[in-house]
């Protein structure tokens, strides 16, 4: 059993209680995601332990029940994640009060934009794994541009399935080897 349909039925009582607003529904990144004038304000999904509602900026939201989390602490600037275990855990007036706050935040331009720093490279648990067990392989990789290491980074994190990256990290490694960048050959 995939994890979407795990929760298909509470994904749908929540798509009903979304559809209440003036959101949009559109598809990104593999998932659900509801939009107002083309500005990402919320998403939904279903995970192997919970489902959830996002808040694209909702570090505004007042939270007064405090529902949300920050999923991804110290990375996630104004993410913000509501999740539910169960179907009776689901309050409409509740959650359409939170999406309305957003909704008006998004009108209001109420965002964090986000503020380009020199931040640590975050390499991705498959490719560490690979560095630590090959250290010519991790010296190579040292040796790239932080621009160059996030395109690797990129390309392997774009794939949506474990075998893909797995695969993708194996064809990656000989140009890391050979110093070969992963875009070299149209610049």
């Amino acid at each position: 059993m995939d994890m979407i349909n795990h929760w298909e039925a509470e994904l749908d009582i929540l798509k009903t209680i979304i559809a209440k607003t003036t959101l949009v529904e559109t598809n990104k990144w593999g998932g659900c995601i509801y939009v107002l004038n083309n500005k990402n304000v919320i998403g939904i999904g279903g995970f192997k332990n919970f489902f959830s509602i996002w808040f694209f900026n909702g570090a505004y939201l007042k939270d007064d029940k405090k529902h949300l989390i920050n999923a991804n602490e110290g990375v996630t600037k104004s993410l913000r994640q509501w999740r539910f275990t169960t179907k009776e855990e689901i309050i409409e007036d509740e959650i359409l009060s939170y999406i309305k706050e957003a909704i008006e935040n998004e009108e209001q331009g109420k965002i964090i934009k986000p503020v380009k720093t020199k931040e640590a490279i975050v390499i991705p648990e498959l490719l560490q794994k690979e560095l630590d067990d090959n250290m010519q392989l991790n010296d190579s990789f040292l040796q790239f541009s932080p621009y160059k290491q996030k395109e690797f980074i990129e390309y392997i994190e774009t794939a949506k399935r474990e075998e893909t990256k797995r695969s993708r990290i194996e064809k990656i490694k000989p140009m890391i080897l050979e110093n070969i960048g992963l875009n070299d050959k149209y610049r």
